[in-house]
């Protein structure tokens, strides 16, 4: 699992640190070890010194060393304390050199373990990275074929647009053309009512009409026969009743002809009232 950023700034600035104060520590070193093999001198030297002057205050002793002599020369002894504190030191710096190496060894397992996790999670942070890169190569071509959709879409909204106002248009124009042919047609309806009405209103003077010729035909018939035959008098009274008869008749017929020609026009065609009288109740 890979840490977070600010734990890896942390570590990276204290590497750079280290590295920073460590950069003289060889130099630092080396003048340690000189300073301790300066002070290993100074001291076999003083050594030295004090069996030289223990020498010189006792001259019975000898002050020259030879092979296979007695082991109470000081010079000697000097020699082999100075030796033995420095075969002691080196030893301790030799386990020092040991602890620190073994330290070092351990340091860099666990510098070679934290590298090759460094380096896996350096590799799954690079798929990490192709992956997103790709990803965002397919989004950048999913937006720019949304971008391309929505434009096209935005055309078809425009243009379905217009059409809806050219069609609000004519719908508009039809709607007052609609009410102008329903106020047309209503005109028309109450001319049509008019001229039924003015028709029935003739039809009916017609019937009235007949009606009174067909009274008065009935009334003449009536005096006719009453006169035909209520007369005693001579002949003549009978040819004058006859002709009054005749001439009654003769009214009568003219009267009816008068009413039958008044239904009809110059032409001798039916008018349009007895057009109106043959027709059947519901017209």
């Amino acid at each position: 699992m890979a840490e977070p950023a600010w734990q890896e700034a942390l570590r990276l600035r204290l590497v750079e640190r280290n590295a920073k104060e460590s950069s003289y520590s060889p130099i630092i070193e080396q003048y340690r070890r000189l300073a301790q093999q300066t002070k290993l001198l100074k001291e076999r030297n003083a050594s030295l010194l004090r069996a030289m002057g223990t020498a010189r205050a006792n001259p019975s002793s000898s002050t020259v060393f030879v092979p296979g002599t007695s082991d109470d020369n000081p010079v000697r002894a000097a020699y082999i304390t100075s030796l033995e504190s420095q075969i002691s030191s080196l030893r301790d710096e030799l386990a020092t050199v040991y602890k620190t190496q073994g330290q070092n060894a351990q340091r860099l397992l666990a510098m070679t373990e934290t590298l090759r996790e460094k380096e896996e999670l350096s590799r799954i942070d690079s798929e990490n990275l192709r992956k997103s890169r790709d990803d965002i190569v397919m989004l950048r071509r999913k937006v720019e074929q949304h971008n391309e959709l929505m434009a096209e879409k935005d055309r078809t909204a425009q243009i379905l647009h217009d059409e809806i106002n050219t069609l609000q248009l004519e719908l508009s124009q039809i709607e007052e053309r609609n009410q102008t042919l329903t106020k047309d047609n209503a005109k028309l309806l109450q001319r049509w009512l008019d001229a039924k009405q003015a028709e029935v209103n003739k039809m009916n003077e017609a019937n009235e009409f007949y009606e009174d010729m067909q009274s008065r035909k009935q009334a003449v018939m009536n005096w006719q026969t009453g006169s035909v035959t209520g007369e005693d008098g001579p002949a003549a009274d009978t040819r004058s009743v006859s002709q009054g008869s005749g001439s009654g008749s003769g009214s009568g017929k003219g009267e009816a002809r008068k009413s039958s020609g008044s239904t009809t026009t110059k032409d001798g065609t039916p008018s349009h009232a007895e057009k109106d009288l043959n027709l059947t109740p519901n017209g």
